[in-house]
């Protein structure tokens, strides 16, 4: 069964509308436009509803990059929100990036309650998480403050230094963060013989290593899924792979999960979205999980 999920518990992140490649979000009390691709619908609400609303738009020079419109120049460029579940608060830094990103992705949240349920589920005392394509850490964040001992690994310094700020605001210490090429820290971890009871994967479509190495989605997935699998405790763990590319399915994804990992116990597969409060779906990416108790 393929599902649906989007998150339930975010009093500090708001979809309002979306639509004709845009979509209007409040992110604490600042209200934002910033283009959507995936948004080919009409909006819910009126231009002069948008106008009245936002409080910052994001305007593309090129497929790249962009600038930074404010209705009032007073505005900050950084802020700070908040995310609570049942288990677990943190908070992160927001900032206005040239390339339209604020330092966040809202529909994670959802990944981020299955990271501290199943911690705070797992009979293992202090449980090892390993968070890749890790950005500016929410999971990484989520799993230290369920009471993991987490392992941060990303590939650009800048979004680490961010995510060591998301930890520092967050009020938790002692996350390991790794400024590596995600498979090249996998593959030594296999040789070293390391075992995570939770792996974490959101890798980008396209990226780059550190000293250049070239990730590209369909071409390396396989290859890093095999070798992930091989860093799993057999007793206790969950894994989650998530992923935002247009030519990628959710059945992929199972069947990537299922040709690495034949044993898989409780997989779920599906899709993320965000309810706009105007009534449209926004989706935002696919996602295969699973999860083993120790009996």
């Amino acid at each position: 069964m393929i599902q649906l999920l989007t998150p339930t518990h975010w009093k500090d992140y708001e979809l309002i509308d979306c639509g004709d490649f845009e979509k209007l979000e409040r992110f604490g009390n600042t209200i934002l436009i910033r283009p959507e691709p995936q948004a080919v619908w009409s909006k819910a609400l009126s231009p002069a509803e948008w106008q009245r609303l936002h409080h910052i738009k994001f305007k593309g020079r090129s497929a790249t990059a962009g600038d930074w419109v404010k209705k009032d120049p007073k505005t900050p460029d950084r802020w700070h929100v908040e995310y609570k579940n049942n288990d677990v608060a943190i908070k992160f830094r927001l900032g206005l990036t040239s390339f339209k990103h604020l330092g966040i992705f809202p529909e994670q949240a959802v990944n981020w309650d299955y990271i501290s349920d199943n911690i705070k589920k797992f009979k293992t005392p202090t449980p090892k998480v390993l968070n890749l394509f890790a950005y500016t850490g929410g999971a990484s964040l989520i799993a230290r403050a369920a009471g993991a001992d987490t392992t941060h690994v990303d590939s650009i310094k800048q979004v680490v230094t961010w995510a060591n700020e998301n930890q520092e605001l967050s009020g938790l210490k002692d996350i390991r963060w790794m400024v590596e090429d995600a498979l090249k820290f996998v593959k030594r971890e296999v040789k070293r013989g390391k075992t995570y009871n939770g792996i974490i994967l959101d890798p980008p479509a396209y990226g780059n290593g550190p000293n250049g190495e070239k990730w590209k989605l369909e071409d390396n997935i396989n290859e890093m899924m095999s070798d992930v699998m091989q860093l799993l405790d057999p007793e206790e763990h969950f894994l989650i792979l998530n992923t935002y590319s247009l030519g990628f399915s959710s059945v992929i994804i199972e069947n990537l999960i299922k040709n690495a990992y034949p044993k898989v116990e409780n997989l779920e597969i599906g899709e993320l979205y965000l309810q706009a409060t105007a009534g449209s779906k926004l989706p935002l990416g696919v996602f295969g999980k699973f999860y083993k108790n120790k009996s």
